[in-house]
């Protein structure tokens, strides 16, 4: 892999030297006595000496007093490792400590009509401020869960910020999630306060979302109090309006919380049964962002942020965290081709967006519409891209080189487990196409075989070793803590398995092959089966469904929906349409198959569960023997029609890569 691997991005020496890296190693040179100088040398550093890596971090980037190494990670244990006990983070607190001028931009929001709507850095401390009064006044205590169903804003960011102040607990979806879907997340947290907007503008259609707050709140008895945020012009009833919440000048007054204290739930996908809580603390996700944020991203107060994301995504996570370098950020609510292939790229231009991160599906996009970036927009304050979602493809690294510019493209790969990356870029390293440069410091990723054996330029599963301050403090609801070391400790004990196939070449870069489970990873943002089984096989006409994802041999995605229809019923255009509009409305959008096909039936496992990893792999050309056991299979049969399928599938993305004469 060394020797094939083309280099389509490397820093000069002049821009190594201005890196936040080169500054953090000089400081470690003049503070510790250390020479990390290379990436290498820092990565291998960071994870042989854990504790002092991270008590560096503390101190750089000034978090809280100085912590002496003993005092960092007392129990090394996977699950069950102790961070900083003695120390104290507020993640509110320390992102709305003055970094900026009061006057100067903060937060944008961009929608599909309407201007820009900028928020000071004085104006969103005073705004919080004032919101974490509201919620005082409501009843709001630290430890209580507020949950939000709110689109991509700067409202939502205000609101994820007064929360973490308050040491209550924030979880947010986007509106794209429909009431049901979002119902199964929140009502597992059982919150006391709503945050709801009345709809919002998606590609070009006014989606209002009346209904759907109103059903969300019948859903959810335990919520007291609901703030409304207004973008069609509607209003919610009986609400308190965001604007009035907001309107009031009090001082800022912080909850000193413990490392260690709860700050979200981020959940799973719901490959099985309801969404896992995923619930990250103040300090791991503050200690891990920030040095992610500031020593591969090379965040400065000087940058403009954004990443096209939403509030269901973790990616909307690193967007509050960016202001905590002091820089900007811009929030867009709309689709990222609302106006046509150019539309995402003309706000990149028009915001003078320095980094700009996006999904494998949008730049194939833009690539196949023939949009020329760079000659059709202004980004020359564009410094660096990033990609996560899913595995990029080579040809997007030449897309961005030859129409965006000599700028590095980041792959990036963790996610919502760990509020961090395992694997990305990196300011002092080169890009090599299709492969993520560097994994990420303080995170001892490896490769294993199926023994738990090290494997270099070999496929194997990724794993983390040692722990990570960012990991789950625990899942929601799980007293036990069967269910979180169920999805991550179970194959390898003590060891972090995350369920992707990677390749670590002997240079230290990163391939990521695509899952080893069957999470779904649709245009960058995962989702679980679960919601479109619920929505299909709820219908009289289907007797059994499955769906999977997979990454194809040409850097697509497809996602097909395989349904066993009952006898007598035909899969006709109406019964087409009326499964693609109940996905739609009882999941999102997002979740809508790109083809439905009838089989005879659906193959399970002896103990019942569906077989979507092995149809995923034979879908992506992996033989028949190797994806399965036949012993463990309830009809063997069936198989063999999926793999009729998975070749004439595989055969479709081989011609669409043969070059056409003319």
């Amino acid at each position: 892999m060394t020797s094939t691997a083309r280099t389509v991005w490397t820093p000069s020496a002049d821009d190594v030297a201005d890196t936040n890296i080169a500054r953090f190693a000089s400081w470690l040179r003049e503070t510790r006595g250390l020479d990390v100088g290379t990436y290498d040398q820092m990565w291998q550093w960071s994870v042989d000496h854990l504790e002092q890596f991270w008590a560096a971090v503390w101190e750089y980037y000034e978090i809280g007093d100085p912590v002496p190494d003993d005092e960092v990670l007392i129990d090394r244990r996977m699950p069950g490792a102790e961070w900083f006990p003695h120390a104290r983070a507020n993640v509110a607190e320390y992102i709305l400590r003055p970094r900026s001028d009061d006057g100067e931009v903060a937060i944008v929001t961009v929608g599909e009509t309407g201007a820009p709507v900028e928020i000071t850095w004085g104006g969103l401390r005073r705004q919080v401020a004032s919101l974490a009064a509201t919620m005082r006044r409501l009843g709001v205590r630290e430890g209580d869960v507020v949950a939000s169903f709110l689109p991509n804003i700067g409202e939502t960011l205000v609101a994820g910020l007064a929360t973490a102040s308050l040491g209550a607990i924030w979880s947010g979806v986007g509106q794209d999630y429909a009431a049901q879907a979002a119902t199964d997340r929140f009502a597992q947290l059982e919150p006391v306060l709503l945050f709801a907007a009345d709809g919002h503008v998606f590609n070009g259609i006014p989606r209002d979302q009346r209904a759907s707050v109103t059903e969300l709140r019948s859903n959810l008895p335990t919520v007291r109090h609901v703030i409304g945020v207004t973008r069609l012009g509607h209003g919610l009833d009986d609400t308190i309006d965001f604007a009035v919440a907001v309107g009031d000048d009090v001082p800022f007054e912080p909850v000193d919380t413990p490392f260690g204290h709860p700050l979200w739930v981020l959940f799973s996908s719901g490959t099985t049964g309801l969404p896992k809580g995923i619930v990250h603390s103040h300090g791991g996700v503050l200690v891990e962002q920030v040095q992610m944020l500031g020593l591969n991203w090379d965040l400065r107060a000087t940058d403009r942020y954004t990443w096209y994301t939403s509030p269901s995504w973790v990616m909307w996570n690193t967007v509050l965290a960016a202001l905590g370098a002091g820089s900007s950020v811009v929030c867009f609510d709309g689709a990222p081709m609302a106006t046509g292939p150019r539309s995402l790229w003309n706000l990149v231009a028009e915001q003078q967006v320095t980094i700009f991160g996006t999904s494998p599906g949008f730049l194939a996009a833009s690539q196949d519409a023939g949009v020329r970036p760079a000659a059709q927009h202004d980004l020359s304050a564009l410094r660096i891209m990033g990609s996560t979602g899913a595995p990029l493809p080579e040809r997007a690294f030449d897309y961005v080189t030859q129409e965006v510019g000599d700028l590095p493209l980041f792959s990036m790969s963790g996610g919502t487990d760990v509020a961090g990356a395992f694997a990305l870029g990196a300011p002092n390293v080169p890009v090599w196409a299709g492969e993520l440069p560097v994994r990420g410091l303080g995170v001892a990723v490896e490769a294993w075989d199926d023994e738990g054996r090290r494997v270099v330029d070999r496929v194997g599963e990724l794993v983390v070793t040692h722990p990570m301050p960012s990991m789950p403090i625990h899942f929601w609801a799980d007293a036990d803590g069967s269910k979180y070391r169920a999805a991550y400790f179970e194959t390898f004990p003590g060891v972090w398995r995350h369920g992707d196939w990677i390749t670590i070449s002997d240079r230290g870069s990163v391939i990521v092959h695509g899952r080893s489970d069957s999470t779904l990873n649709r245009h960058g943002v995962r989702m679980g089966s679960a919601d479109i089984y619920a929505a299909v096989e709820s219908m009289p006409e289907v007797a059994e469904a499955l769906v999977i994802g997979a990454e194809e041999i040409d850097g697509g995605y497809w996602m097909p929906l395989f349904v066993v229809l009952q006898p007598g019923v035909e899969l006709d255009d109406v019964t087409v349409s009326t499964m693609r509009t109940r996905i739609r409305e009882m999941a999102s959008p997002r979740h809508v198959p790109d083809e439905i096909i009838a089989v005879r039936g659906i193959p399970h496992t002896r103990t019942g569960k569906k077989l979507e990893v092995p149809i995923k792999r034979l879908i992506q050309g992996v033989e028949l023997a190797q994806v399965v056991s036949p012993a463990v299979v309830d009809d063997v049969s069936l198989l063999e029609d999926f793999r009729v399928i998975a070749a004439q599938r595989l055969d479709e993305v081989r011609s669409r890569m043969v070059p056409q004469d003319g």
